[in-house]
């Protein structure tokens, strides 16, 4: 950031001037509100929503990157992973084009997992910049369009594949489902992929408990009218789902990218709703709401980092935004 507050943006990138954003309100910031006394601990009270950049079309998938201090994001139409730098506030790309690249996770020692929409394939980035395929096909058929991507502590890759990205040319390119829209679990080790749930209408956003008992889904596949649930499963041995059951209803909109925080509560990302709905919902393990960000774009996805693990970093439409919180990410990458 500038003396001036504009952070700085690279050719084809439009400046974001701080000092005018709609968004900056007086502390406490009323757009983080409180439904339940066990979100209060999680509020720092002098720390405001602020929105690092804008000019994307549909961002997506951020990760952070502690040792460079820097996060990568997904814009999905434009066909880039961008990349913001936490000293500067510059945002440039890190990958162009990127296959249409959609979530985007590390594995336990560090390299970028990417879900392709346009290859249709699951990717690993290696130290040397080199793209290793991982997995694109399960029992000789094309997998639709990675969309989501957790790791689990044991090194095996679990991934949605709801074909978001075959159903139009703005997000990949218009292509037949060869399968059902599955999760799955990969071994990179052995490369052995498995379906861990295969009743999904389309499966989204996915993150692990703490501990690691449970595993959340995402469905986003419902009619207007149904339920907009996250789902929960308990892990067995840390290769399958089972009990699968409702964790909870989104309601009028729908969920996208989950996390959770080292307290098990689930941040989800919010969207379609309007703007008395869009944003983040806090739902703590019992799966009750207990607190809401609101942002004035639908949230797509979300991740924490900053050095302290305790920065929210929200991906929203056409922008990017942050909230420090009194609480870290559970996942370290």
């Amino acid at each position: 950031m500038t003396s001036a507050g504009v952070f700085i943006a690279p050719s084809g990138f439009p400046a974001y001037k701080a000092s005018s954003d709609p968004v900056q309100k007086r502390y406490p910031d009323p757009a983080i509100i409180s439904l339940d006394k066990r979100f209060d601990k999680y509020r720092q009270s002098n720390a405001a929503i602020e929105r690092l950049w804008t000019g994307g079309r549909w961002t997506e998938g951020p990760v952070w990157f502690g040792d460079g201090r820097y996060l990568l994001f997904s814009d999905i139409p434009e066909n880039k992973i961008l990349r913001w730098t936490e000293e500067t506030g510059e945002v440039s790309a890190f990958r162009n084009p990127s296959n249409f690249a959609n979530g985007n996770t590390r594995d336990r020692q560090g390299r970028l997992i990417t879900c392709e929409h346009d290859t249709q394939r699951l990717t690993r980035t290696e130290p040397d910049g080199k793209i290793t395929v991982l997995v694109n096909r399960f029992r000789d058929k094309k997998l639709n369009a990675p969309n989501d991507v957790v790791v689990h502590s044991d090194g095996s890759i679990w991934f949605t594949d709801p074909g978001y990205g075959i159903l139009s040319d703005y997000e990949g390119h218009i292509d037949k489902f060869e399968l059902p829209a599955n999760v799955y679990r990969l071994d990179p080790l052995n490369g052995k992929i498995e379906i861990v749930a295969g009743d999904f209408l389309r499966p989204n956003g996915l993150c692990f408990s703490p501990d690691e008992k449970l595993l959340y889904i995402v469905e986003t596949g419902q009619p207007a009218d149904k339920p907009h649930p996250i789902r929960v499963f308990d892990v067995i041995d840390g290769t399958r789902l089972t009990n699968g059951r409702m964790f909870c209803d989104m309601g009028k909109g729908g969920s996208d990218g989950i996390k959770c925080d080292i307290d098990g509560n689930l941040w989800a990302a919010a969207a379609w709703g309007g703007e008395d709905y869009d944003g983040v919902h806090i739902f703590a393990p019992d799966g009750k709401l207990i607190g809401k960000i609101y942002l004035p774009e639908a949230c797509s996805n979300l991740c924490f980092g900053g050095l302290k693990r305790n920065c929210l970093f929200m991906t929203a439409s056409q922008s990017l935004y942050s909230l420090y919180v009194n609480t870290q990410g559970a996942q370290i990458p």
